[in-house]
């Protein structure tokens, strides 16, 4: 697996590569012949969504490539070894595309056949960049067969770093290169249908939140095939984008249909991926506070329990999500994103300007907050409190959402109103941590009692989790008298 960085150019048959020795020791070119088959569903779902998968021949790397969206100018590619077969996908790369695929078969769409030369900018024994300069030669599979030719060039990052690489880019336009039409060769090749995007007004309450909810979909699915490969934050980010959308969804609801079945089914996506995710949380958590106890307070095989334990548990739970992605249920959830963004339902308020419409959304989350915060500060009962006080940040949570959505459209206020909320949110956060810890310990060391085994450190453990908890809320007050009083600032910056 790496990250792909380069820059892609269109030159003319007759296109010259520029002397690039004053960017470094150029070597080569070195020429290979590199014939590729690429898949995709029937409707060309991988290529709609900036997904590539090829089996290539030739060259230094033959084998199988999956390039994933990464991040813009940036991808993440994923090679696995030759295969004699050119029908059947491994089943490795097969699982890292279901988010796109959702069942539906892969097969060879087109083939590209191209002949490379490679010339290396090197310094010293360090390779900075690789300049290919390609022919290509693209057929089309089925019903109606083409074959279509060009040449372009490509510019990849290796050992360098950006500055090196637009250097040489600057170079190659010079000499009459011009940046690539299409993000690669297959996209060139095919036909692929335009993403479905709901029709709004410009600069409409409608056009931002459609365009927000489509962001969230995209950073859910990029970070579907991570999840799969247990890569690190992966968990933590794509349950981010699904709590996001559902905070969209509620705070949003004028604007667009409520859907109440999909928050539902949002819902039960971060359920799934919360377990391994609170999981891989509080072992951490652990860990830190077992290495700052005095030795005699750490007795028994806690330190098996507390990590070797958990961590086994965290696997077993990245086996039900990993069961969970590639089910229907999920499948079906996907499909109905896709149509939010597609052909939602908008209410009457989203034809409205957005600077018009939108800063009362994000003064009403916030006020949600307040109404929460004030009705646990009647609830004198301890447990009823804690439950309370739990309400006001997922409140700040999605104010906290909101003000982000926003903060393009709204500006500098909507932007402070979000790390007001966050604030808020990440005080709160301390308290519900500590809170989970306790169970956790406490079920731990009825199973470490079970067995025999000493308890003492789970007691002493659980003692600064309690402690935790207790400090969090009476240091609570004081955050939310000095953010008070910075929200109103922030809510005025937001008046059209």
């Amino acid at each position: 697996m790496g990250i792909e960085i380069e820059d892609k150019f269109d030159v003319p048959p007759d296109y010259t590569i520029p002397d690039l020795s004053r960017v470094g020791e150029v070597v080569g070119p070195k020429t290979h012949t590199l014939v590729a088959l690429y898949y995709d569903t029937p409707d060309l779902r991988l290529a709609a969504h900036g997904v590539t998968l090829r089996r290539r021949r030739g060259g230094d790397d033959a084998g199988w490539h999956l390039k994933l969206p990464k991040a813009k100018g940036a991808r993440q590619e994923i090679h696995h070894p030759l295969t004699r077969s050119v029908r059947v996908v491994p089943d490795e790369l097969g699982e890292l595309v279901r988010a796109y695929t959702r069942g539906a078969p892969l097969q060879a769409v087109a083939e590209l056949e191209t002949r490379r030369s490679v010339t290396v900018v090197r310094q010293g024994e360090r390779r900075l960049v690789e300049v290919a300069d390609d022919r290509v030669k693209g057929t089309v599979f089925g019903e109606a067969s083409r074959i279509v030719r060009w040449r372009e060039v490509e510019a990849e990052l290796l050992d360098g770093d950006a500055q090196v690489l637009a250097k040489v880019g600057k170079r190659l336009r010079k000499a009459g290169a011009t940046p690539a039409g299409a993000s690669s060769k297959l996209l060139r090749l095919l036909d692929v249908p335009a993403p479905r995007r709901a029709a709004t007004d410009p600069g409409s309450a409608g056009e931002v939140v459609v365009g927000y909810l489509a962001s969230q979909v995209a950073a859910l699915l990029a970070q579907d095939p991570r999840v799969r490969r247990a890569e690190e934050d992966a968990v933590h980010q794509m349950r981010v984008a699904s709590r996001r959308l559902r905070s969209a969804l509620k705070a949003f609801k004028k604007i667009v249909g409520s859907g109440d079945h999909l928050q539902d089914e949002l819902k039960w996506l971060g359920l799934v991926l919360g377990e391994a995710r609170d999981l891989e949380v509080i072992r951490e958590r652990f860990a830190g506070e077992l290495s700052g106890l005095a030795p005699e307070l750490v007795t028994g095989p806690v330190l098996a329990r507390l990590g070797d334990g958990l961590r086994e548990r965290e696997a077993q739970a990245y086996g039900r999500i990993r069961a969970a992605l590639s089910g229907d249920r999920y499948y079906l959830l996907l499909d109905a994103l896709d149509e939010l963004t597609a052909a939602p339902e908008l209410g009457k308020r989203a034809a409205g300007p957005a600077a018009e419409e939108l800063p009362a959304v994000a003064a009403a989350n916030w006020e949600r907050v307040a109404r929460r915060y004030g009705a646990a500060q009647e609830i004198t009962e301890p447990e009823g409190h804690e439950t309370a006080m739990h309400d006001v940040r997922k409140a700040a949570k999605r104010a906290r959402y909101t003000a982000e959505a926003l903060q393009d459209v709204l500006g500098p206020g909507a932007e402070r109103l979000g790390k007001l909320a966050e604030g808020v949110q990440d005080a709160l956060g301390e308290h519900q941590d500590a809170v989970v810890a306790q169970q956790t310990l406490a079920e731990e060391a009825r199973a470490a009692r079970e067995a025999g085994e000493d308890t003492l450190t789970y007691g002493v453990l659980i003692g600064l989790e309690r402690a935790r908890a207790d400090r969090a809320l009476e240091d609570f007050p004081e955050v939310w008298d000095r953010t008070t009083g910075e929200v109103g600032k922030a809510l005025k910056k937001l008046a059209p």
